[in-house]
């Protein structure tokens, strides 16, 4: 999903079907508004979450939206999957088990422009972020952004301090002929450890772990930056994400 911005006079151009001299009499004449305020400036950039409305007619009021979910083991991040269950359906189950369900059908309960930022795959649970603001996406999961994500891991075999200068010296993936970048490895107990990464090769976790031969048994993302999973949510909940929490990381919500 790409999101884009416009100028306004072509904006409403395009969307009423009318020249954009057309469209300058009628801001001139203050018959527009973006985002409840009086827009009379041809050149005023707009994007997809800027309320508007020409002559009471509205033109666009989609809402920008961020949702932390706790996802279980055994559920993919995906929006469709013929086998297994997806963190969409999760939300859309939430939506329809709420109180006057079948009286909602406004912005907020739909999921269909939601997209996932950074996956999980199907046995990695915890915390899971979906927008339908690519911007924002983008800005946590851009490499220059060096956003730090948390991980609880479980481990098959007993772990000592030689894992910790192993990780931050990082490793050698021949298949892709990469070096992973230095993470941090804190042990918790003999079998479990907290990793924090700001990259997500696939399956890392585990193929770093396997350089000492020692299986994951257990994986559990705990947070996103600043962002940390909520830990009043219970598997396969989820919630929307406070003002902080969108500032936090991504840049400005809604600023695309």
């Amino acid at each position: 999903m790409q999101s884009k911005r416009s100028r306004l006079d072509r904006f409403i151009s395009r969307h009423i079907q009318i020249p954009k001299k057309q469209v300058r009499l009628l801001l001139a004449q203050g018959r527009v508004k973006v985002d409840g305020v009086i827009a009379r400036d041809i050149d005023l950039q707009i994007d997809q979450f800027n309320h508007i409305i020409c002559d009471g007619l509205v033109l666009q009021q989609r809402q920008a939206r961020y949702i932390m979910l706790n996802k279980p083991v055994g559920v993919v991040c995906a929006t469709k999957d013929d086998k297994h269950r997806t963190v969409i359906d999760l939300i859309n189950e939430a939506v329809n088990d709420a109180p006057n369900s079948n009286q909602s059908n406004s912005e907020s309960s739909n999921t269909d422009d939601l997209h996932i930022v950074g996956r999980l795959d199907l046995n990695t649970s915890g915390l899971v972020l979906l927008t339908n603001d690519s911007q924002w996406s983008k800005g946590i999961m851009s490499p220059d952004s060096k956003v730090d994500k948390i991980y609880v891991v479980t481990l098959k075999n007993p772990i000592d301090e030689r894992y910790i200068q192993a990780f931050e010296e990082g490793f050698y993936f021949a298949y892709e002929d990469i070096t992973t970048l230095p993470a941090k490895l804190e042990i918790i107990s003999s079998h479990c450890a907290l990793v924090t990464l700001q990259e997500g090769r696939y399956h890392q976790i585990k193929r770093m772990f396997g350089r000492f031969r020692n299986p994951v048994i257990g994986l559990h993302r705990l947070s996103v930056g600043d962002i940390r999973l909520d830990e009043s949510l219970l598997p396969g909940q989820s919630r929307q994400l406070t003002a902080t929490e969108m500032m936090s990381v991504g840049g400005i919500p809604g600023n695309n």
